[in-house]
């Protein structure tokens, strides 16, 4: 077979960067419009106004029977929306549920979902169906020529390219979408407050959004609870278009139990979430002074969530403030009134502009009615004109259409009338030709004609129009409103309570091993020496401090690490290894603890003979590879951190060479970070060889003791005998006694 040479003659060729951008631009277009985000007129987006008018068009009005929610489904999808139908049902459940609209517009029979799980709705093919009476707002004056119609996506049939609605149903019912490079975030309203404001609007057009909020006092959630942003928050967003606001739930104390109940949610809270949130905290520890919390919800009570205190004695505002700023309790919602104007284009809108273009769409809706009826109006006066004709020439148009082979040119000819009423004329029953039926006619004609007097005036007149559109929302209103069901309370910012003060202020004695094994256990009085180890290991340090305190390690190279002492590991069991915690540098080991008050005083000193006195802030670190603080001459290593205590001190340093040196604290400088000074005169060359180094430093006050342990043998100092030690900072000190020169340790009494 010959290779065929390939023609691209005919083909239309152009830079894959212009296809690409128009095929983007033209699909960004489409999802904007006709997916995501909602039209102004009737707030609905595409998919909710052929669901709606299939509804209508299947006879599913408040007042019939309900319907298989599939078979609106594939109406929708098969004639209007050629969509997957999962979507398209999942709307059309949005629409049902009384928690996800303020206002439903979809009637449900059968499991249409719940708060905790919104998505939980049963299959398209077990639920059914109907319009709510509110759906009337929407669909009540369709016929009455109100609206344009275009065809739909196969041109076979024709669908309303928007609902004639007679309320703002986009401030009422809210929406929120994601389209491409924007999205709208619409929150719910109460359908009197806009009511209102839109007829004080129409009374007064230069209204500001300010005069406005006096009516829309705030978004009006389908679950209730409380608006508790500042109104100064809630104009900010109505005046710009965007915007947040907070929402909290409602709660009230039970005075048999004590218990706190949880009455109301914020919107699109999921209960069992929230319980779970709380009960979380619970395990972590984080929330001692809860007991339990239960769901007690049932259908008199949709909300009821307990949460049992673990005694009388905790501050129960204070808790519910940690929730509200913790959990779901509380959530801020996001506002953007990112809508489709009446000119076809995308805007973020004000309040007032909504609402104003709302009242523009309204009035051109009205007009367009009146002026449907008043052709119709027009039109049969003008028929019932040629039956008058009739009646009174009765025996002449009897004649002519007995004799004349075509009577419709000769009736008109004779009369003067126009090819309607001609064609009226021929197909009227003989019935109708009674002397009574004149009468109807003429009573019909000034009924009529009084219509069409009235509907004029509605037309040749902007303040009755308006006054005919101000009457209709105060019927709409008075029919379909309902009292505001979010209070607005205007409240502080929830601020969680400090992690320490959630913990339980006590004593505790953390240990750490020689492997770096860490553990905290209860109280001063444990005796670190006697607990367990693992094969290996053995104690290396411990400190006493708080459970709400800070514990500081020092590893091999200097540098400190800290921890919440309440997070360590229980003294119960062998510990856990730091290293799984923390990021030491390769080859680094865990050396000493200091633990307690921010603004003490400790002393580092390295076995070299160098030291200074920090403050405890200053070895703080959230960081898990910690900050460098001791810097270290070559080969030497960390001594254990020791408290300095207020007042008049010594430090006591002894080598192992059994040397000891004491001199007073003072003579110590403080500084953040460093090598520090002399404490002990060791020689730099044998500080460096490792001949002669420092075995332990310790601070003494008066009235304490210093044990000088060696082995198993510990001799006692009182703050006096230490005299005889005492000399300068860096000089050698003095020989301790013959059996105490090899020192493995010092401990302060």
């Amino acid at each position: 077979m010959k290779d065929q040479e390939l023609n691209f003659e005919g083909v239309e060729r152009q830079p894959l960067r212009t296809f690409t951008e128009k095929a983007y631009l033209d699909y960004s277009m489409y999802v904007i419009l006709d997916r995501a985000l909602p039209a102004l007129g009737d707030g609905l987006k595409p998919v909710q106004r052929r669901i709606i008018y299939a509804m209508s068009e299947l006879s599913l009005a408040s007042t019939n029977k309900h319907k298989k929610s599939a078979r609106t489904v594939g109406d929708v999808i098969g004639k209007f929306h050629p969509h997957g139908d999962s979507a398209c049902y999942e709307a059309m459940v949005h629409m049902a549920q009384p928690f996800t609209y303020r206002y439903p517009i979809v009637d449900g029979q059968g499991n249409w979902g719940s708060t905790d799980d919104p998505k939980s709705f049963a299959a398209m093919r077990y639920t059914e169906a109907r319009l709510t009476r509110y759906a009337e707002v929407l669909l009540g004056e369709i016929d009455a020529g109100t609206v344009d119609f275009g065809p739909n996506f196969d041109g076979t049939l024709e669908e309303p390219l928007i609902l004639p609605a007679r309320l703002p149903n986009l401030l009422l019912n809210g929406t929120s979408g994601i389209a491409v490079g924007m999205a709208t975030d619409v929150p719910p309203h109460n359908l009197r407050e806009v009511a209102n404001a839109c007829i004080h609007l129409l009374d007064d057009p230069e209204a500001t959004t300010k005069a406005l909020m006096k009516y829309v006092k705030g978004p009006d959630l389908p679950t209730g609870a409380e608006i508790v942003s500042s109104r100064s928050d809630l104009q900010d967003f109505y005046e710009k278009g965007t915007g947040s606001y907070r929402a909290r739930a409602m709660w009230e104390m039970d005075e048999d139990t004590g218990n706190i109940v949880i009455t109301t949610l914020p919107h699109q809270v999921s209960g069992s979430k929230l319980q779970e949130q709380i009960a979380q905290q619970v395990r972590d520890k984080k929330l001692p002074m809860v007991d339990d919390i239960r769901d007690e919800s049932d259908h008199e009570n949709p909300t009821r969530i307990v949460i049992i205190p673990r005694s009388n004695r905790v501050d129960v505002p204070q808790l519910m403030t940690h929730l509200f700023a913790t959990t779901d309790l509380e959530r801020s919602y996001r506002v953007n009134l990112n809508i489709i104007g009446l000119d076809g284009r995308p805007k973020v809108m004000s309040l007032k502009e909504l609402l104003s273009q709302w009242l523009t769409f309204r009035i051109r809706t009205v007009t367009r009615r009146l002026n449907f009826r008043l052709d119709k109006v027009n039109r049969r006066l003008h028929l019932l004109d040629g039956l008058l004709i009739v009646y009174l020439n009765l025996d002449e148009v009897i004649r002519i259409i007995r004799t004349e082979d075509e009577p419709k040119p000769k009736l008109i000819a004779r009369f003067g009338l126009s090819e309607e009423q001609a064609e009226m004329i021929l197909d009227t029953k003989l019935r109708h030709l009674a002397k009574l039926e004149e009468m109807k006619i003429r009573e019909e004609q000034s009924k009529l004609a009084a219509e069409r007097d009235g509907l004029v005036a509605l037309l040749s007149s902007e303040a009755n129009l308006r006054q005919l559109v101000r009457d209709e929302l105060t019927a709409d209103a008075k029919e379909f409103g309902d009292d505001r069901r979010s209070k607005l309370v205007e409240r502080e910012q929830a601020t969680a309570i400090e992690e320490t003060e959630l913990v339980a202020n006590e004593p505790v004695t953390v240990v750490l091993s020689t492997g770096g094994f860490v553990r905290a256990a209860k109280g001063h009085e444990i005796d670190p020496q006697t607990l367990s180890y693992k094969t290996g290991d053995g104690f290396l340090v411990a400190a006493r401090g708080r459970s709400t305190q800070l514990a500081v390690f020092l590893d091999s190279t200097g540098r400190a690490y800290s921890l919440p002492a309440h997070t360590l590991p229980s003294a119960r069991g062998q510990g856990e290894p730091l290293s799984g915690r923390l990021d030491p540098p390769d080859g680094a080991k865990f050396a000493g603890i200091a633990i307690g008050d921010p603004e003490e005083l400790w002393l580092l000193a390295s076995d070299a003979g160098y030291g200074f006195t920090i403050r405890l802030s200053e070895l703080h670190s959230r960081n898990r590879a910690g900050k460098s603080v001791l810097k270290l001459t070559d080969n030497a290593l960390v001594l254990p951190p020791v408290p300095v205590p207020a007042g008049e001190a010594v430090v006591a340093v002894v080598n192992n060479e059994g040397r000891m040196l004491v001199f007073p604290v003072a003579e110590v400088p403080e500084l953040p970070r460093g090598k520090g000074n002399k404490l002990f005169g060791i020689p730099t060359k044998k500080a460096a060889d490792r001949e002669e180094v420092l075995v332990g430093a310790a601070v003494v006050a008066p009235g304490q003791k210093l044990v000088v342990w060696c082995g198993e043998r510990p001799m006692t100092l009182t703050y006096t005998q230490l005299d005889e030690f005492r000399g300068e900072r860096a000089q050698r000190g003095a020989m301790l006694s013959r059996n105490y020169r090899k020192v493995d340790r010092l401990e302060v009494q």
